[in-house]
């Protein structure tokens, strides 16, 4: 009887469902007469069905991962990349929401294809699954499409979800979250990132298909970490001065690293933003006039001088962050003061840096475990992050106990991509 009553009830908010995204493609429409990434949204969804067609032969066997952007994309890497080794006979394609994760990796040479993903529908899901017709399906972390996923139940299509983390205060958990408990329920395997995330879940899915892996983003910081090829125009920059790496910064990030250079004379900076558009970069210019961009820096004349150096280097190029962290004494991980949160503390901690970022941080387990483990810092007003700093430069002993904690952390995190490839090896040939 209970089941009888649900149906209609989900039935309702499917259709409500599909009002948003019709809506929502509205909104991007309109968007797009001003806005790049709108545009690019558009344009790169463009008679994408049909050209997969021709790209794809049918008889073609295709393992599918779907990340919404760059973030989930590195946190996927690593099981792409090892899929890539263990099953050779199979072709990958990988697809993206967003502009700002297909625009940077659309020339990825671990896939054979690399996509949009089509807007979520019946149709576009009806199709685009049997255009490409996988036989694994990998999403990361939080990518919920109703249509994708229903299609690939209905056609008994292994799905799992990777690296997935579910928070007390989830929609799956709320009166109002019945489409998204549904989805859940679609998954072949969950594989969650700790033991709290499995807690929760098993109010919504069997235990048999949760598993406890951990995070993917571990295994994938901690090669870039192995393979780490040193970039000469940083080499030549350094000095034995205390060099703060500054990652993913936003304008009030900024802000409060300008006031800690003003507070120490002797600490030097590389700051790799966020944003690296015009705008940004010449306010970067405006608190640091001392700086100096790495564009310049690094195309400099072969007999400048290095006498000099300027205290200030940032960064106006996209994928150089992680090797970045290597070359300082604390990182610095920018976000901490927007809603949404802190960006990557892992490409820091894995070269033995303790980190500091601000106050938003409650949603990222790896950071909670950070300064819990005293490998890292957060912080929410200038007196505490000067003594945040006065704490780690004032005694070499201090920093070093906080960097050795920082990448025992790192390292004790590792092995979800085995757990991962364990179970795709069991369902699938």
């Amino acid at each position: 009887m209970l089941l009888l009553l649900l149906k209609p009830v989900t039935g309702m908010v499917v259709i409500i469902y599909n009002i948003l995204l019709v809506l929502y493609k509205a909104g991007i429409s309109i968007a797009s007469l001003f806005n790049q990434k709108a545009k690019l949204w558009l344009t790169g969804r463009r008679n994408l069905l049909p050209q997969l067609k021709q790209l794809i032969k049918r008889d073609t066997p295709v393992i599918w991962m779907h990340c919404a952007s760059l973030g989930e994309f590195e946190q996927g890497r690593p099981v792409l990349e090892q899929i890539r080794k263990d099953f050779p006979n199979y072709k990958i394609l990988l697809s993206f929401f967003s502009p700002s994760g297909y625009e940077i990796r659309k020339n990825y040479d671990g896939a054979d294809w690399v996509c949009y993903l089509p807007l979520d529908s019946a149709g576009n899901a009806r199709e685009f699954i049997r255009i490409i017709n996988p036989s694994l399906v990998i999403f990361v972390k939080y990518e919920y499409w109703y249509h994708y996923l229903s299609e690939l139940h209905q056609r008994q299509i292994p799905t799992i979800l990777i690296s997935a983390i579910f928070q007390k205060n989830a929609v799956f958990f709320k009166w109002y979250g019945a489409l998204q408990r549904r989805m859940i329920r679609f998954f072949s395997q969950v594989f969650v990132q700790d033991k709290e995330s499995a807690s929760r879940l098993q109010t919504l899915l069997p235990a048999s298909k949760i598993t406890v892996a951990g995070d993917t983003r571990f295994d994938r910081v901690s090669a870039i970490a192995q393979n780490f090829a040193p970039v000469p125009a940083i080499d030549e920059w350094i000095s034995p001065s205390p060099i703060i790496v500054a990652g993913s910064t936003w304008p009030e990030d900024e802000k409060y690293l300008k006031i800690l250079l003003e507070k120490y004379d002797k600490i030097r900076l590389i700051i790799a933003p966020h944003e690296i558009t015009k705008d940004h970069l010449k306010f970067i210019k405006s608190l640091f006039p001392q700086s100096i961009l790495y564009s310049e820096w690094s195309n400099r004349s072969s007999g400048s001088p290095l006498t000099n150096l300027p205290r200030v280097l940032v960064i106006d190029n996209i994928g150089m962050l992680s090797r970045l962290y290597y070359y300082g004494s604390v990182g610095y991980v920018g976000g901490g003061f927007n809603k949404s949160g802190i960006h990557n503390t892992l490409e820091a901690a894995v070269y033995g840096r303790p980190v500091v970022f601000g106050p938003h941080y409650q949603k990222f387990a790896e950071a909670i475990s950070l300064i819990k483990k005293e490998g890292g810092f957060t912080y929410s007003t200038e007196d505490e992050l000067i003594q945040i700093f006065n704490k780690l430069l004032s005694d070499p002993v201090v920093l070093q106990t906080y960097s050795n904690n920082a990448g025992r952390f790192v390292k004790g995190g590792t092995g979800a991509t085995t757990l991962i490839l364990d179970w795709i090896r069991l369902h699938i040939s």
